[in-house]
């Protein structure tokens, strides 16, 4: 029966990731250029073996200035590398480099979606970011889906710090968030369950959701800090809806992120 869930599950994921980004695509939401718009900021590609897969990522880098702090960034369900390059230049003006990577299945990558390569894609993509970036510390970023990834690995890699944004407390408590009923959703695998990982975790943690997400309420993200203890921090912000952190990157967003990745000595959670 487990095995029968994973299967379902996996497509599922895959058939609507496809969507989505066929989707976005259609209606011209992103630019995939790599262009900077002028930023002072360098992008190159990178190929990255996860097991038996080349996974494909992009770092950018700020350019005249070094790099002060790293950051590895798991994107959603509907996304791919191209379309996180307007956020990556605005870390980067930031003194922020990031890597963006699709998981095996997405975009350029190699293989087939599932949890498991999900969270090996993303290991994978973690060590090749200290190569590239060392002697930086290297942070976990996980957007919407990717959240569930970055509870997933945060015990597995030595991250320096984490945030989750637009984030989910289990895979299933998203599965009845977007409209799944209770029944149907108790036959999703019982898999990205943030509480146990959080509440062992060594690293500081900022959550961040909008205001306005229809698809995983505030709650999620309170429920998530409170995860953490004291030494998290919770971040709601107004007029946000779920999609656009990344839609319509903007300094007011991620300059938060980037000042809880500069920011030193706060204790572990």
């Amino acid at each position: 029966m487990i095995q029968v869930r994973y299967r379902i599950f996996n497509l599922a994921i895959t058939a609507t990731g496809r969507f989505l980004v066929a989707r976005n695509r259609l209606v011209d939401l992103f630019g995939r250029d790599g262009s900077c718009g002028g930023c002072d900021a360098v992008a190159t590609r990178h190929a990255i073996q996860s097991g038996q897969n080349a996974i494909d990522a992009v770092l950018v880098k700020p350019g005249a200035n070094a790099a002060q702090a790293s950051v590895l960034i798991c994107h959603g369900i509907g996304e791919t590398v191209e379309q996180w390059l307007g956020v990556q230049h605005i870390l980067a003006v930031g003194g922020v480099a990031s890597l963006v990577f699709d998981y095996s299945g997405y975009g350029r990558s190699e293989g087939s979606f599932n949890p498991g390569q999900s969270e090996q894609d993303a290991v994978a993509a973690f060590r090749c970011l200290e190569g590239l970036t060392a002697p930086l510390p290297v942070s976990l970023l996980g957007f919407s889906l990717g959240s569930g990834i970055v509870t997933a690995i945060i015990s597995r890699v030595p991250a320096h710090r984490a945030v989750l944004c637009a984030a989910f407390t289990s895979l299933r408590m998203a599965a009845v968030s977007i409209g799944i009923p209770k029944p149907l959703a108790l036959l999703t695998p019982p898999i990205w369950e943030a509480e146990a990982e959080l509440r062992a975790c060594k690293v500081p943690v900022l959550v961040m959701h909008g205001e306005k997400d229809r698809l995983f309420p505030a709650r999620m993200a309170k429920d998530l800090a409170g995860f953490c203890g004291p030494h998290a921090e919770l971040a709601v912000i107004p007029g946000v809806a779920h999609n656009q952190p990344f839609r319509r990157p903007s300094l007011a967003y991620w300059g938060m992120v980037i000042s809880w990745l500069l920011e030193e000595g706060a204790p572990g959670c």
